[in-house]
């Protein structure tokens, strides 16, 4: 007997079927419709004032935060931002490193209000709350039941703190918001594509504009052409050669974003070293601990650590093999029945794993010198989990037939305000930088970066015995600490101790012989000791491997200026003003020996 061919469904049944299934948050909030017989509480704008407004007030403490970690280098320290650089270099020269986007906002936010904290922490906690909204409208593209509630989860999970109350980790929320627009744009050209509605190439467009703005925020967001299949697939339930072609354009963006953030991370940041040379299997065994680390850290938050310890891998262990081993069968099993009611959590940890990959180990991050595992990390790639929980708990609510609105509410409600308190707490632990890195040192006693950062902070509050404490400890637990080296010689140098200083920084350099700061420092405390032959060679040094510093320069001609040799000595201030002509110090001293020799002159 012929099998009756299935009746399609018209474009109205599908949207009632969705508004059936949308969560019992709130029946407007999940199926767009605005009528006039809604209550206000309804509404969807309402229900995106309360998203944003939950998000603002979970993360209060950052309300009187300061700057931290690395935002000395991205913002406050950065010569691009605050310096004699500006926009010109942020996009022409390696000074943006591979985030020029991120850059040019923070140059905008410095012309605006200057260096003091607190905007910049609203400008990220509310690019944050928008990257929520752009989740919640995304999710009802792709007709995901309890839009709302997923995206809530993942506004106020705790995990998001370190990206949303961090300032330097601008790059995650505002290239979320890009990946975001994105996947949106995307799926409305999909959507008018198949309704017939005429020319959709603008939203293709505007798609690829977003994923490119995306890649110049932070480009682990390169997995995006296969995130947009992805959900292709999902929307549709099915695959054509027609996406792989509309997708072409975004893995020509992603592969030059690719090159060149490896390029930039093995030659500009140094992800190069001892520390960076696993073998393959010991790569795939990191990438299966980290999958489930992760995911572990989604499901019960805690404890959460600035910085992890880092996992020592060894790759003839065949347990090692095991988490890598049991997350690849679990997606091949998930694959097997991915067109049954496996089907979403087939799509999340898909996603999930797929969003991840760029900092699985299997290429060399920098940070990976400190942990294999941070929150941060995960920010874009959580959002799959966190939105099959959300479509979980209003799948359940929905089926228990639940008609009081409250009722409905309540177990999403509670659930957002434990992991809401849950994330100011996280929050107030970022504050400053001593109360970070002291509870980083409670939580993972052998971590050296912390210690040397401590003892940064302490030293600018002038703890200087405290401070040394610090440095002392992060050479305890890692002897090549550069940073600790040139941290304890820069004590000695202040104390007027110059040859112990030298030996400090001689260690630094016994690491890293081509840093031009260890130079730099080596060639200062060799000049206060009068060693000043010594000190030349230090400062050429410096001059070579980075001609682009002015100070290196003006340190030169200093030396130069000591040692007797004056004609140099003004060519190198000359050198100082081509790289900078605000260098106040390099012109007066060059105006100075221009008036010496004109003096000369006339005597003669």
């Amino acid at each position: 007997m012929a099998r009756r061919p299935k009746k399609q469904s018209s474009p109205q049944f599908d949207r009632a079927k969705e508004a059936a299934q949308a969560a019992p948050i709130s029946q407007a909030a999940e199926t767009g419709v605005n009528s006039s017989e809604q209550l206000w509480w309804q509404r969807d704008w309402v229900w995106g004032v309360v998203l944003v407004a939950a998000v603002f007030i979970s993360y209060g403490p950052v309300w009187q935060a300061g700057f931290i970690w690395d935002d000395d280098d991205h913002l406050t320290a950065n010569p691009c931002i605050v310096g004699p650089q500006g926009l010109a270099e942020i996009w022409t020269t390696s000074a943006a490193t591979y985030y020029p986007l991120v850059l040019t906002t923070f140059w905008v936010e410095h012309a605006l209000w200057g260096l003091e904290p607190v905007p910049y922490h609203v400008v990220n906690v509310a690019m944050h709350g928008a990257g929520a909204i752009l989740l919640w409208r995304v999710l009802r593209h792709l007709r995901v039941p309890g839009a709302w509630l997923g995206a809530a989860i993942w506004a106020l999970h705790p995990v998001q703190v370190e990206s949303a109350a961090w300032i330097t980790e601008l790059k995650n929320t505002q290239s979320g918001v890009f990946y975001l627009l994105a996947i949106l744009s995307y799926l409305k050209g999909e959507e008018k594509s198949r309704d017939g509605q005429g020319n959709v190439t603008r939203y293709y467009f505007v798609a690829m504009l977003c994923a490119a703005l995306a890649q110049l925020s932070k480009p682990s967001t390169v997995m995006l052409p296969v995130v947009l299949g992805l959900c292709s697939w999902w929307r549709w339930n099915r695959w054509s050669w027609l996406n792989a072609v509309r997708l072409i354009p975004f893995f020509l963006i992603s592969a030059a974003a690719s090159v060149w953030t490896i390029w930039e991370q093995k030659f500009h940041s140094g992800a190069v070293g001892p520390e960076w040379t696993q073998s393959w299997p010991e790569r795939m065994a990191i990438a299966g601990d980290d999958i489930w680390f992760y995911l572990g850290k989604l499901a019960w938050p805690h404890p959460l650590i600035f910085v992890y310890p880092r996992w020592e891998i060894d790759a003839t262990a065949w347990a090692n093999d095991v988490p890598v081993v049991a997350i690849v069968g679990v997606l091949v099993g998930l694959g097997w029945f991915r067109d049954g009611p496996l089907r979403p959590v087939f799509f999340a940890l898909t996603y999930f794993v797929v969003s991840l990959f760029p900092v699985l180990g299997f290429f060399d991050v920098y940070y990976f010198r400190f942990s294999f595992v941070a929150d941060h990390f995960q920010y874009l790639a959580s959002m799959g989990p966190l939105a099959l929980a959300g479509a979980g708990i209003a799948t359940i609510l929905t089926s228990w037939k639940i008609t009081n609105p409250w009722l409905q509410f309540a177990p999403g409600g509670i659930l957002l305000v434990i992991l809401g308190l849950a994330s100011w707490s996280r929050a107030a632990t970022l504050a400053d930088a001593e109360t970070l890195y002291r509870t980083t040192i409670n939580q993972n006693s052998e971590c050296w970066l912390a210690y040397n950062n401590l003892g940064e902070a302490l030293l600018e509050k002038g703890r200087t015995g405290e401070a040394m404490s610090q440095f002392q400890q992060a050479l305890r637990i890692n002897p090549d600490s550069i940073e600790a080296h040139n941290n304890v010689g820069s004590i000695f140098e202040r104390t007027g101790r110059y040859p112990e200083a030298i030996e400090e920084y001689r260690q630094a350099l016994r690491i890293a012989p081509e840093s031009v700061d260890v130079h730099m420092n080596i060639g200062i405390a060799l000049a206060m000791d009068k060693q000043l032959p010594e000190a030349v060679d230090q400062f050429r040094q410096a001059v070579k491997i980075s001609p682009g510093m002015a100070a290196a320069h003006y340190c030169l001609g200093n030396a130069l200026r000591q040692s007797g040799q004056v004609a140099e000595a003004m060519g190198q201030y000359e050198q100082t003003l081509q790289v900078d002509p605000d260098y106040t110090e390099a012109r007066n001293a060059l105006v100075q020996l221009q008036g010496m020799e004109g003096t000369s002159s006339g005597k003669n």
